[in-house]
């Protein structure tokens, strides 16, 4: 008789662990957030498949000066699915009214990464009294090529079984974020598989994955009106791009600035998909002088 192999269980992770770490209900939609710091507010938006966790770094560098946020799009890590099948419209649709929730009114600054990329401009593109200005960290939107595992989720036969939870896959998929493999390490991949584990997080990445792309790549409709939507708003915007990215290949910061003139533009040497962790002072530090003359600009409109 064959023994059968049997994966060893992740232990189960409080997602309330990080200091600021909460839930507000919105819309009945049951959220999980940070907030930390004080000053100007700042959101921060994590990509497909990830959770808040991503800008742990940012939160400790940008807290000297900002109330930061970052939240667990719906349906993602430990927050609770929204209604139905989950989109790029419904995850930046429910913004506005968690910013209320958390007591932000007016317009604020907005860095997301991949994904969250995408989430931030359609926030733009449809709420522009919400956004002061755009992050935009390898984001989501400016050309057809991904990671063949993201369009091999369309496939439905293979969906199933690439979502299955296995320690193996999220080594590679944590391989795969980063140029510096000294990253790679096992909190992150047992954050990892914990995540892969949930079924409603299974669900969202891969009603998102075919939300926005097919076995082909990313879907050019919804990237072509997302884009013209932003390049005709006045938010001020900065695409930032590592140079080692597997997942959305740097050319596509030259589609970015192709797209978005007026966009500023800095490239992270060495770096993968995420130069939020993998170059923290770095970003933080282009994104403080990028926000500060923001400001000084849009001070000096006001006289």
């Amino acid at each position: 008789m064959r023994e059968t192999v049997r994966q060893p269980a992740t232990p189960a992770r409080d997602a309330l662990a990080l200091p600021g770490t909460s839930h507000v209900t919105v819309a009945g939609t049951r959220l999980r957030y940070r907030r930390t710091g004080s000053g100007d507010p700042v959101l921060l938006l994590h990509g497909i498949g990830q959770s808040l966790e991503d800008w742990n770094e940012q939160h400790e560098r940008l807290s000297d000066r900002h109330t930061v946020y970052s939240v667990d799009l719906p349906g993602f890590a430990y927050s609770e699915r929204l209604p139905g099948t989950t989109t790029l419209a419904k995850l930046a649709g429910i913004l506005p009214a968690f910013l209320d929730a958390v007591g932000v009114s007016g317009p604020l600054p907005v860095m997301g990464n991949s994904l969250g990329g995408a989430v931030a401009m359609k926030l733009a593109a449809d709420h522009p009294d919400r956004v002061s200005a755009l992050v935009l960290a390898n984001s989501a939107g400016f050309g057809k090529e991904v990671a063949l595992v993201l369009r091999l989720l369309s496939v439905r036969p293979l969906a199933a079984l690439l979502l299955r939870p296995d320690e193996k896959a999220s080594r590679r998929t944590v391989q795969s974020l980063f140029y510096d493999k000294a990253l790679v390490t096992d909190d992150r991949i047992g954050h990892a598989l914990a995540l892969s584990q949930r079924e409603a997080h299974r669900r969202t990445l891969l009603d998102v994955a075919r939300d926005l792309g097919t076995v082909s790549g990313v879907r050019a409709e919804w990237r072509a009106a997302l884009i013209g939507a932003l390049a005709k708003s006045d938010v001020p915007a900065l695409v930032v791009w590592g140079d080692h990215d597997h997942i959305l290949p740097f050319s596509h910061l030259e589609a970015a600035a192709a797209a978005l003139p007026r966009a500023e533009s800095h490239v992270f040497a060495k770096t993968g998909h995420m130069p939020q962790i993998e170059r923290p002072d770095e970003f933080a530090a282009v994104v403080e002088d990028f926000l500060t003359r923001v400001s000084a600009d849009r001070q000096a409109a006001s006289i």
